[in-house]
């Protein structure tokens, strides 16, 4: 049992060995167990140089390397649910030498990624998917012929998705030879406990039990009433000692639950299991953070880690400043749910099992009977608060922009239609850095804007975050406001909750010719830009409804409009400033600068904002280029009096 995060690198025979091309497979039993023990530490040691997930990896050291074990990966499929557990799955399959890049610029990434190797048979980020994509993966093999084997893990809380029983009852029908793996460490659905539960286990994994148990149905499906007697022994026997009916009512062949950490058991189960035909389900018993004391202890708080740095060498110097810490976004928005709370009694709070990530503890201790954790369940979420809206309750549904992604067809059915009074708190909107492509909130004003009846605000600071806030609980219809992860720019933030006019946007500073308009927390780089150019800024605050008197006052002023964004360009707050100027007939070139048509790999923010030209000196660069072209392409007197020498290019070009 470890209690501290090694800083130097453990000693590590046996792993070092398979990253210089030995077999996994040809260990012995004892080596197996001693390379758990180095997998553990050698996965918090970099773990400890990079930052990331690491709770979860430890709990499935044992499966994962049984899984590597028993089976032919990377012919055979293993397919992982839920990123969070497969560091140890890329120690082992010849990433071990990277780990330190993890989730860096250039370096591994903190999921599953079919472009980082063939072991990763399918790219995970949002959880849930495991089971549909295995059994898709067995289904093509039934029909190519092909004998390679789909395994399924998830665990960590994925099973609660709706999408992962849409996929179990599916299964059931069609019964592809495939294992689903529930990795239960106690962070998801219950277990039973006692040595009769791992006894029983034991037996139904048993060659013998299940030779004897095919035996028994050719022999007794010919008697009937013996066989039906039989079959329903055996199901109240198992009920009684294990959560397995469930799945065997699906069509599964239920085996569990086992203890994830007895590597022996976890290796001849699978053996026993491997050849077996149809959807097979084990279910295996786990400890979020094994061998790791403070996760053990803490297995929420030590879900992921920062990088460790080292300590400064000698005594703090009595003149150096205090760091200042700043709150997160997300301590702002659950600081205002819980004022908003205590003034307003309808206010009912809903996470998609995101409690922490949104800063919901603090309301969920102080009104635990308005609180409600729907699970990993995003569509549930929306269509129960559209429900609450419709008797009176006024539901926030706090959500990352990504994840709202995956309820889109319940906000624009059962919410946006029916014009119900739901506000919509989108944590995690524009790149949130090392996490990368599957969690950036890239789309939501694109995927938004387009809904009728919805209020879409881009707060730039904290105080803002809590007035818009609060304005869009008092608007009674949909409305959603987005913010970024982490900190602001330090911003006071009011006491006193007096709102923002929806729709209305605010002049931040003067200038000529171009005038720059920022959606979101990218106004200061806006402002750093202007100060250079000598610029006009406006914070225009609201994406949906426009300010459109300013707009147009803004484009009859000057020769560029400039419009900033973090989200992507395509559909977004630019396209909205393209289409107002379109529909009134206005000319004035408009350069949008937003994210580009691609998906932004991981790295840091700060590296992102450069990747996608939306640092201070890219924006001035831009802006500076595109004035350079409007000036060798401005048209003469006689092509302003006659628009239609111009050509239609000097009206189309726009970034």
């Amino acid at each position: 049992m470890l209690s501290q995060i090694p800083l130097e690198r453990p000693n590590t025979p046996i792993l070092d060995s398979l990253s210089q091309g030995a077999s996994l497979r040809d260990l012995q039993l004892d080596q197996l167990t001693v390379l758990c023990e180095e997998l553990r530490a050698f996965l918090l040691h970099c773990v400890g140089q990079s930052g990331g997930h690491f709770g979860a990896g430890l709990g499935v050291i044992e499966l994962t390397v049984a899984l590597h074990y028993v089976y032919n990966s990377p012919v055979d499929r293993i397919v992982w649910d839920v990123g969070h557990q497969t560091y140890p799955h890329k120690i082992l399959t010849g990433r071990m030498q990277q780990m330190h890049s993890m989730r860096e610029a250039g370096g591994l990434a903190g999921f599953p990624k079919r472009s980082e190797s063939e072991y990763d048979s399918f790219g995970v980020g949002h959880s849930s998917t495991s089971i549909s994509a295995a059994m898709g993966m067995a289904l093509a093999a039934r029909h190519r012929g092909m004998t390679h084997k789909s395994i399924a893990v998830i665990g960590d809380g994925a099973i609660t998705g709706g999408m992962a029983f849409e996929a179990l009852a599916h299964a059931g029908h069609v019964r592809p030879n495939m294992l689903v793996i529930l990795n239960d460490n106690q962070m998801s659905i219950g277990h039973n406990k006692g040595g009769l539960a791992t006894y029983f286990a034991k037996l139904w994994a048993s060659k013998t039990y299940i030779a004897m148990r095919k035996g028994s149905k050719k022999v007794l499906e010919k008697i009937r009433p013996a066989w039906e007697l039989a079959k329903r022994t055996e199901e109240h026997m198992k009920g009684m000692v294990a959560p397995g009916t469930l799945f065997e009512e699906l069509g599964f062949y239920y085996i569990g639950p086992l203890d994830g950490h007895d590597l022996p058991q976890l290796i001849q189960t699978l053996e026993n299991m491997k050849d077996l035909e149809g959807p097979q389900f084990l279910h295996v018993r786990t400890m979020k953070g094994k061998g790791y004391l403070p996760a053990e202890q803490d297995p929420v708080g030590y879900h992921a880690i920062n990088k460790i740095e080292a300590m400064p060498k000698g005594p703090r110097s009595a003149t150096e400043p205090d760091t200042v810490s700043l709150p997160k976004y997300q301590d702002v928005f659950g600081q205002w749910l819980c004022d908003m709370a205590q003034a307003d009694d309808r206010l009912i709070g809903i996470t998609p099992a995101m409690c922490e990530g949104s800063g919901m503890v603090q309301f969920a201790e102080r009104f635990p009977d308005r609180y409600f954790d729907v699970a990993i369940a995003e569509q549930h979420a929306v269509t129960m608060a559209a429900g609450m809206a419709c008797d009176g309750a006024k539901p926030v549904v706090a959500i990352y922009s990504t994840f709202l992604q995956r309820a889109y067809d319940q906000l624009i059915h059962d919410v946006a239609i029916q014009n119900l009074d739901v506000t919509f708190a989108i944590d995690r909107a524009g790149l949130v850095g090392e996490d990368g492509p599957t969690h950036h909130g890239s789309f939501d004003l694109s995927y938004l804007r387009c809904i009728p009846n919805m209020v879409i605000g881009a707060p730039s600071d904290e105080n803002e975050t809590r007035q818009m806030l609060y304005s869009a609980y008092q608007y009674k219809g949909p409305a959603a406001i987005r913010y970024p992860r982490g900190t602001g720019p330090g911003a006071v933030i009011a006491d006193q909750l007096t709102g923002a006019d929806i729709g209305k946007a605010i002049d931040v500073h003067n200038g000529e010719r171009v005038a720059i308009l920022s959606f979101g927390t990218l106004l200061p780089a806006a402002i750093g830009a202007a100060a250079h150019l000598g610029a006009t800024v406006v914070n225009m605050r609201w994406v949906k409804p426009l300010d459109e008197a300013r707009v147009l006052e803004l484009a009859a002023e000057n020769e560029l409009l400039v419009t900033l964004e973090e989200n992507s360009v395509a559909g977004g707050a630019g396209a909205g400033i393209n289409e107002l100027l379109a529909a009134q007939g206005v000319y004035t070139p408009v350069l949008n600068l937003g994210l580009p048509d691609r998906f932004v790999d991981h790295g840091s923010h700060e590296q992102q904002l450069a990747w996608t030209g939306l640092e201070v000196t890219q924006i001035i660069t831009s802006i500076e280029s595109r004035l350079k072209d409007i000036e060798r392409n401005s048209p003469t007197t006689e092509q302003l009096h006659n628009p239609l020498k111009l050509g239609t290019d000097y009206f189309t070009r726009s970034r």
